[in-house]
């Protein structure tokens, strides 16, 4: 399915004298580095609301130590839903706009007669596809302004639930707005790297998909290498599949990786594979092309978004078991393919994908929320 960017008629100068000193607070289950894409999400809102000069408040109801964002701390709910319900309670006092990254967190919202200020959600994925629960399913409907991250998501969730009601597209992007200083050099072993949290291995992010692939791939590519790179609760049942594969020599999972260790990984990477089912957007996806890697993604969810096939590399069928091993080996046997490809993936992230690019889609988004009367 071939989708267009989402584009907003965008006067910079005006929405920024009208977003001026506005308030807005930004309700948030994470904003602390490494947990995962909410957290990204949350993180990017957060620098595009400061930089458009709006007056930021942070709010975050699971971060359990202090954090910071463009010198703003948040006030931390340490995992209470009723000091999250309260604190935002606390702020509708005084006319203010909320915007939420996810509609469950948004049912913290305060809706108390004069004290109901605007709302804004992000309508993230698999939330509001078969994870919807009612009250989410309410809250996204009362909600005044919904963004969704990728044309896929809204369509998915239309198909199963109905129009929400008016909602945007607004692609997402990475924090940095430049490439890494040194491109992949595309030598010494070829690898493949899924880096992703493990939090389930049946039809998700594609790593029960990759395993089995695997001995396919190094019967074609023998010095191929296979690495998984992510925490999560799945982790010990992944350890338990690799260690069943007859190449599970061949295959590594480190678990979780600090951030600053990360750009070892994308050195020593030749593709990035992540064959989701489930994909609302895909962070990893954008950051692997602003790497310079090609991606392979799948024709199941919103990496075929993303990532264009046959371009920036592959979206395989996860129902026809060849193709992920065929677009593996493909990749991994030829380095001028894999680079010919990273490239035009690094071009479509300079296009796309960068925080600038990011600022022209939402800017517009978010001068039209503040209108509506606190």
């Amino acid at each position: 399915m071939n989708f267009s960017p989402p584009r907003q008629p965008s006067d910079t100068a005006a929405e920024r004298r009208a977003l001026a000193g506005r308030p807005v607070t930004l309700g948030s289950a994470y904003l602390t580095p490494g947990m995962g894409g909410i957290s990204r999400l949350a993180r990017l809102t957060a620098f595009a609301v400061a930089k458009s000069g709006c007056d930021l408040s942070l709010l975050s109801l699971l971060d359990p130590q202090p954090v910071a964002l463009d010198g703003v701390s948040a006030r931390l709910c340490k995992g209470s839903k009723a000091a999250f319900a309260a604190r935002c309670l606390i702020d509708a006092l005084r006319p203010r706009h909320f915007i939420y990254e996810s509609a469950g967190v948004a049912r913290g919202h305060a809706r108390l007669g004069p004290f109901t200020r605007p709302c804004a959600l992000w309508m993230c994925g698999i939330e509001v596809w078969s994870g919807l629960r009612p009250q989410t399913h309410a809250t996204l409907r009362r909600a005044d302004a919904r963004f969704a991250i990728s044309h896929f998501t809204l369509q998915r969730h239309r198909e199963l639930h109905g129009d929400p009601g008016p909602a945007s597209v607004c692609w997402l992007a990475t924090d940095e707005d430049h490439a890494p200083d040194v491109a992949p050099g595309f030598g010494g072993p070829p690898t493949a790297l899924l880096l992703g949290r493990i939090d389930e291995l049946s039809s998700f992010k594609g790593h029960a998909e990759v395993v089995e692939a695997w001995p396919k791939v190094v019967a074609a590519v023998p010095e191929a290498r296979l690495v998984f790179a992510g925490g999560g609760a799945g982790l010990p049942r992944l350890r338990e599949l690799v260690a069943q594969s007859r190449v599970a020599s061949q295959i590594e999972v480190k678990g979780f990786v600090a951030e600053e260790a990360l750009p070892d990984l994308w050195r020593q990477a030749h593709v990035l594979a992540m064959p989701s089912r489930k994909e609302g957007f895909g962070f990893v996806y954008i950051e692997a092309m602003r790497q310079g890697l090609p991606v392979i993604a799948s024709i199941h969810d919103a990496g075929a978004e993303v990532n264009l096939d046959g371009e920036t590399g592959y979206n395989v069928d996860l129902d026809r078991h060849a193709q992920l091993a065929d677009g593996l080996i493909a990749l991994l046997r030829d380095p001028d393919k894999a680079r010919a490809m990273g490239q035009a993936g690094q071009q479509r992230w300079r296009e796309h994908f960068r925080f600038s690019s990011f600022m022209k889609r939402f800017e517009p988004l978010l001068a039209k929320f503040v209108e509506i009367n606190p």
